[in-house]
């Protein structure tokens, strides 16, 4: 008799056992299903979006022309032409402000097609730094590259990798704009390598970041600066994390900024 309770007991233990694990595997099952499904709702939702901007470009388009040959047609034998003109530049540069915002949505909402060539970065930033140099020198801002002491080639997509790091750039000349207006600002490329990576520092002595910030710069849409999108920090970690590598950044508030792209060597 007590062979046989043994064994029910026995039986009976694999068999809450058994319901457990049934239980717990029917619980993540369920939650993936869920997830699963959110995710089509996502991307659903995210094609819909980029529709629906295109939609908008095309009348907007219509919009901007209009009201350039509308300001061509006006004559300044008028009295009201200079109150007329002045309101017609708020609305073309609104309107110029929008496409903008749509084009720079489209590009972060669609798909990222890497076309990988191998490229001598040093050659690479002394091409952006004489690019952005008027742009720094028009804000007083000292503009530097520390390059490395070595050539080092990555497969990037030359062109998505500029973008980038054209972001990091703007974003620091942007945050010392009222920061280091006596001419003492500086906005520094820094290149070296760090195990398999390829590392771009990009660092501005503007006001840093505050700690209630820090975490939420790279969310889209998310900014502190006025009439910005938004999307230039999100877009320039999607490129990285695009070809395989990381943005981060270190900051100290009062003191600057320090972004910090990885692209992996052997990609």
């Amino acid at each position: 008799m007590a062979f046989v309770w043994g064994l029910l007991i026995g039986w009976a233990t694999s068999l809450l056992a058994a319901v457990a694990v049934g239980w717990v595997v029917l619980r993540r099952l369920v939650a993936l299903e869920r997830r699963a499904r959110q995710a089509e709702r996502l991307a659903e939702l995210g094609t819909l979006a980029g529709g629906l901007a295109h939609e908008i470009k095309n009348p907007l388009s219509t919009v901007q022309l209009n009201l350039q040959l509308l300001q061509e047609d006006l004559s300044p034998a008028n009295p009201a032409y200079p109150r007329i003109v002045n309101r017609l530049n708020t609305v073309i540069n609104e309107t110029t402000r929008l496409r903008e915002i749509l084009d720079d949505f489209l590009r972060y909402a669609g798909r990222i097609e890497l076309d990988r060539q191998p490229v001598e970065l040093n050659e690479m930033l002394e091409e952006l730094v004489d690019f952005f140099a008027p742009q720094a020198q028009a804000q007083r801002v000292r503009l530097r590259l520390r390059k490395s002491a070595e050539p080092i080639v990555a497969r990037i997509d030359p062109k998505l990798v500029k973008q980038a790091i054209l972001n990091l750039m703007i974003n620091g000349l942007q945050a010392m704009q009222g920061h280091s207006g006596d001419g003492s600002g500086e906005l520094m490329l820094s290149l070296s390598t760090r195990g398999d990576d390829a590392v771009i520092d990009v660092i501005d002595t503007g006001p840093g970041i505050a700690p209630e910030h820090i975490d939420k710069i790279f969310q889209a849409y998310y900014s502190t600066k006025r009439g910005g999108t938004g999307l230039g920090l999100p877009m320039a970690r999607r490129i990285a994390e695009e070809h395989g590598g990381s943005l981060s950044v270190r900051s100290e508030p009062g003191k600057g900024s320090d972004f910090e792209l990885r692209l992996p060597l052997k990609a």
